[in-house]
């Protein structure tokens, strides 16, 4: 769920729980324990949302590390690579030796 959706859910929330207040058939007793109910209700909600989003956002740090690692990895041996064709190509070329003809 994004950001704004979330949002939606908590005012959605807060207007079923003054609806619910207006229109309830209970005495006030029950009426608050329901309240309590409800509030626990969305606390346990919040709660295992930001685990998951804990979980998520621990797992794609991992997979950006593993990323950035492979990516070093590459470009090293890239310059390696490099490094080792300037070095052939400025090196001295031996002398050719005449033909015994």
């Amino acid at each position: 769920m994004e950001r704004n959706g979330f949002a939606n859910f908590l005012l959605g929330l807060g207007v079923g729980v003054g609806i619910g207040m207006l229109f309830a058939p209970k005495s006030g007793g029950e009426t608050r324990e329901l309240i309590k109910s409800k509030a626990g209700e969305g606390k346990d909600f919040i709660k295992q949302r930001a685990t998951e989003i804990k979980d998520t956002a621990g797992d794609l740090v991992e997979k950006g590390k593993d990323m950035i690692g492979k990516q070093k990895d590459s470009l090293a041996d890239a310059v390696a690579a490099g490094k080792q064709a300037y070095r052939e190509a400025m090196a001295p070329e031996p002398p050719v030796e005449p033909s015994a003809q």
